[in-house]
């Protein structure tokens, strides 16, 4: 903590976007120092301000207005109250819901899944979206980049667990914008009896469900006015959004990131005032980009040990991103664990150049049985092909678990059994489950489908000490 100590922030980092996209040839000094501000911002406050351009920030404000009258113009009706929940359609929310405990009302845009046409809805939702979900898109990824460049990885390493840009024929976006107005006036007002009774006492300042973490990988996020929370390194809840300026976005990580870093940017707990908006009928707007990997991509932290860093042993199976996603991550593991990692500063290196120091009790983990490793590689490669096949179809497939695999090989009716029938695979083409597959068979199938994979896995072998 001594490096990190003489780098202290005194307040949250505020960098300019265009000062963190990267260009050709050596990093410029204004990128060194941009990148070094950001990732000692997450260090310490989990979050980090985002100066856009000019253009950029006239166009959020505008859409911030639109969300306004959006939401104001929108009669309140108990049967649409409805919070879409479920862990299974993280990647499937879009059109108005509204969560009561949290006092919030939400219009989520997801391109390839929400109707663009004005035409196929009887209510117009929030102006610019498809252009603020492009603007906001581009800057996460660019401020992911900065973080691969501050972890000391390839570019674009998260290349492979992202969306194609632009998104292919039939393609549902993973990513979402999401337009939310909190305390309402009217809905402030419908709500209210639910919300008190019987006790009837005063409203609280922050909903029951105090401790939130995103899913994504980077969230933006732009409001109209203060109310959101993140809880910093020394455990204190700062406010993130208090003085914004005119071009100013909040950013901060999130659960996939994470997972997708090895442990190494740890996720922000948020949270959000309600109920103390006096005098605003309005409530408090604001619009968040949330980048999302696509469900079908697996977190591997491949990219990580390539790049010298440790890697625990919770991190060092592949975990399936749409398994990440309906898991359930409690926050008061997060609030419990000391998960937020320190940066440090090599003097033999660019002293702007920041890298995360190595947990104190990495100690070698005990390597997979070379059976397991098998099947866990041949149900990655089955699934990665047989979700070619049905993104061309436009079919949505659910993969179970290996536990439920192990118990559907008998049945006919088992999602397992019934995906060669749903997808038309392809005759003379072998479509076995790699649980069903001795090792050597195994061996043959991942070269059949993934060339050179014993190649790798020797290559892979032969680095590790």
């Amino acid at each position: 903590m001594g490096a990190m100590a003489e780098t202290v922030l005194p307040s949250i980092g505020r960098v300019r976007l265009s000062d963190l996209r990267a260009v050709e040839g050596l990093p410029s000094e204004s990128y060194k120092l941009s990148v070094s501000t950001l990732t000692q911002s997450f260090a310490q406050y989990s979050a980090a301000i985002i100066q856009l351009p000019l253009a950029d920030g006239a166009l959020l404000r505008s859409g911030l207005e639109s969300a306004r009258l959006f939401f104001h113009q929108r009669a309140y009706s108990p049967s649409e109250m409805v919070h879409n929940s479920g862990s299974r359609e993280w990647c499937k929310t879009s059109g108005y819901y509204a969560d009561p405990q949290l006092w919030q009302e939400t219009y989520d845009y997801r391109p390839g899944f929400t109707p663009s046409d004005s035409n196929c809805s009887m209510e117009l939702p929030p102006a610019g979206l498809p252009d603020i979900f492009a603007l906001l898109g581009k800057a996460a990824r660019d401020i992911l980049d900065a973080i691969s460049f501050s972890l000391n990885l390839r570019s674009f390493s998260f290349t492979e667990i992202l969306d194609n840009v632009p998104l292919r024929g039939r393609e549902i976006s993973s990513s979402v914008l999401s337009v939310c107005c909190h305390s309402r006036a009217s809905f402030h007002g419908a709500q209210h009896h639910a919300l008190n009774a019987p006790e009837d006492g005063p409203l609280a300042m922050f909903p029951e469900q105090e401790h939130l973490v995103e899913k994504s990988l980077i969230t933006l996020m732009k409001s109209d006015r203060g109310g959101l929370h993140i809880k910093d390194f020394d455990g204190r809840w700062v406010l993130v959004d208090g003085e914004l300026g005119p071009q100013d976005a909040i950013v901060y990580p999130g659960l996939a990131l994470y997972q997708a870093t090895a442990g190494y940017v740890s996720p922000a707990l948020h949270r959000t005032e309600v109920g103390n908006i006096e005098g605003n009928m309005y409530g408090r707007c604001s619009i968040g980009f949330k980048l999302m990997p696509k469900s079908m991509a697996s977190f591997n932290c491949s990219e990580m040990r390539a790049a010298g860093h440790g890697v625990e042993a919770q991190f060092q199976l592949p975990v399936q991103v749409d398994d990440f996603m309906q898991r359930p991550h409690p926050t008061d593991q997060l609030l419990t664990k000391n998960i937020l990692p320190s940066y440090t500063f090599h003097a033999e290196q660019d002293a702007l150049k920041t890298l995360v120091k190595r947990k104190k009790n990495n100690t070698r983990c005990k390597p997979l049985p070379p059976s397991k490793r098998l099947r866990l590689e041949a149900q990655r490669v089955l699934k990665e092909r047989v979700q070619e096949i049905a993104d061309k179809k436009g079919i949505k497939l659910r993969f179970c678990n290996i536990k439920e695999c192990e118990g559907h090989i008998q049945s006919r009716d088992s999602p397992c059994g019934s995906i060669r029938m749903e997808i038309g695979w392809p005759l003379g083409v072998p479509f076995v489950h790699p649980h069903d597959l001795p090792n050597k068979a195994k061996l043959g199938f991942l070269e059949a489908y993934e060339p050179g994979w014993t190649a790798a896995q020797q290559d892979i072998e032969n680095q590790s000490p």
